[in-house]
């Protein structure tokens, strides 16, 4: 199997968690990054969880992938963000 090649099947629901600091605008700016890469991003489509201490915040998108590019490019911008620790 080449690096290319992926075990997943395209269209697909795909979830992602990003990790990061906890402030007031941390959930908007990954929906903003999100909807960069996923314009349709449906408004299920994210869920929040602070961490015990609340100084963590989880995101977790689902959304609708289309190609391993665009997940790719997805995982790459939210990893670029300074407030992010985290992209799973």
């Amino acid at each position: 199997m080449s690096n290319e090649e992926t075990l997943l099947t395209f269209p697909c629901e795909f979830p992602i968690k990003v990790m990061g600091v906890n402030h007031k605008d941390f959930e908007s700016a990954m929906v903003m990054i999100a909807r960069q890469h996923v314009p349709n991003l449906g408004e299920g489509a994210v869920r929040s969880q602070p961490s015990k201490t609340g100084k963590y915040l989880a995101v977790t998108i689902t959304i609708q992938a289309q190609s391993r590019e665009q997940l790719d490019n997805l995982y790459r911008e939210l990893s670029a963000h300074d407030d992010v620790k985290m992209v799973l």
